[in-house]
């Protein structure tokens, strides 16, 4: 959430910036200026009131004192006292749109960040090795992982709808592989704490990091018993996760870290659950835009003044694991049209896909400066300060542990149609070193022999 005295005293550059993300200033802000005239007016006149019912009241004791009327003093004091009463709420009820303004702001993109329309403008920063190519047609993930037998989207529609997978022996087995990989890297390595929060969080939460009001369609929201009447969401609420950015960064909510206690870097394995709004008839195949899906998230709690340092860090942390995977990708730095609501710096790392001729998102490192601190009310108390501040927060996936799986199928399929194992991840896969045909009674699915019910 943007501050609101920044807001008042910067509003060329607020206006500005909200252009540059493709918004339109006078719609974003609304009445603004004239909620905030009324606000300050309603203020003023307040203190002024008060300081003329002090005035009289230091007249009516004058007047008891030497024994005269004081009636039509006292009277205006109680006018005074009943205009003040109107004025404060006045001045509360614009004070509360103005919070209800600034929550539906988005965070304004750092100067570094270049200034665009869509993903057409944003900049390639960094290219690590040479796209896969094979002396054979190089096949999707969905058709190796279907002809292995280590995937299955077709049970999985049955038992769950569309966008969902089942995962069957050395494919179930590579799945955790990676995600034991990734946590071994980044606790061992690089230093993260590791931490299992839990995958259903309340709204307080979810309007911490950003994702309500705004998105709210983009969630799964639970049913819980009497949680949700007329649009409101009382505390007992609960929405699964679409990240584990959510419970990470709430962790410190409502809270002041001390000096001792910063920079703080979490690392998370978790399922996250996405409805996927808006994104009907793209990547219908595979595992791209999966509802449900297994990331490890990394998350910091920095000083302001180390913040962008630390950005480049946790890049660097998430490709690493690209890197020891042996997969080839590239950073890029999002424009301002293209970034997320609560980010003020982005970069995206991209996967390259062989099958699919493509490079596909596979991480999103993003530093979101203040805003989700000021949201969810984390602050930290520097050595001998006297008041304490807004730390920083910056997360990215280290990785998607979905879209890493399906980059190695793609990356490693062989002629016959199996999958070399990368060679850091062959003692997580019980020494596997390839991933061959899978057996088992699951693989006569589709042969005509479903049984109906009794």
């Amino acid at each position: 959430m943007l501050e609101l005295g920044y807001v008042r005293a910067n509003l060329p550059i607020v206006e500005e910036k909200l252009r540059s993300r493709g918004m339109d200033p006078a719609e974003a802000l609304g009445n603004f200026n004239a909620v905030d005239r009324e606000r300050r007016e309603a203020i003023t006149r307040v203190e002024t009131l008060k300081a003329e019912r002090n005035r009289l009241t230091g007249e009516i004791q004058a007047l008891r004192k030497a024994g005269s009327d004081a009636t039509s003093v006292t009277e205006e004091t109680k006018r005074l006292k009943t205009e003040v009463e109107s004025l404060e709420e006045a001045a509360a009820k614009a004070d509360e749109r103005l919070r209800e303004m600034m929550q539906t702001l988005p965070n304004l993109p750092m100067d570094s960040t270049p200034v665009g329309k869509d993903e057409h403008d944003n900049v390639l920063v960094k290219t690590y090795g040479e796209q896969t190519a094979f002396d054979f047609p190089a096949r999707p993930h969905w058709e190796l992982g279907e002809g292995l037998g280590i995937l299955d989207f077709e049970r999985a529609a049955k038992i769950s709808g569309a966008r969902f997978v089942v995962q069957f022996g050395q494919g179930a087995l590579l799945e955790r592989a990676l995600a034991n990989f990734m946590l071994d890297l980044h606790t061992r390595e690089h230093g993260y704490t590791e931490v299992l929060p839990p995958a259903m969080v309340n709204s307080k939460s979810l309007f911490g990091t950003g994702q309500l009001p705004k998105f709210a369609e983009d969630l799964f929201h639970c049913d819980d018993a009497g949680a949700f009447e007329a649009g409101q969401y009382r505390e007992n609420d609960h929405w699964m996760i679409p990240t584990a950015e959510v419970p990470v960064t709430n962790l410190f909510r409502d809270e002041t870290l001390e000096e001792s206690q910063m920079n703080v870097s979490f690392c998370a394995y978790t399922s996250c659950y996405r409805a996927e709004a808006g994104s009907h008839g793209r990547d219908v195949r595979g595992m791209i835009r999966q509802h449900q899906f297994q990331k490890v998230e990394l998350v910091k709690f920095v000083r302001p003044e180390e913040s962008e340092a630390e950005h480049e860090r946790l890049t660097r942390d998430a490709e690493t694991v690209l890197e020891k995977l042996g997969l080839p990708y590239r950073r890029m730095l999002l424009c301002t049209g293209d970034m997320g609501f609560s980010a003020a710096k982005t970069y995206d790392l991209e996967v390259w896909l062989p099958g699919q001729q493509v490079y596909r998102e596979i991480s999103s490192c993003s530093n979101f400066e203040a805003f989700q601190a000021r949201r969810a009310n984390i602050r930290y108390k520097a050595a001998g300060a006297k008041k304490s501040e807004f730390l920083h927060t910056i997360n990215g996936s280290g990785l998607a542990v979905g879209r890493t799986y399906l980059a190695i199928l793609e990356n490693y399929q062989q002629a016959d149609g199996t999958v070399r194992v990368p060679e850091v991840l062959v003692p997580y896969m019980n020494g596997a070193t390839v991933i061959g045909q899978q057996s088992g009674a699951w693989r006569s699915f589709g042969s005509g022999q479903k049984q109906g019910r009794a």
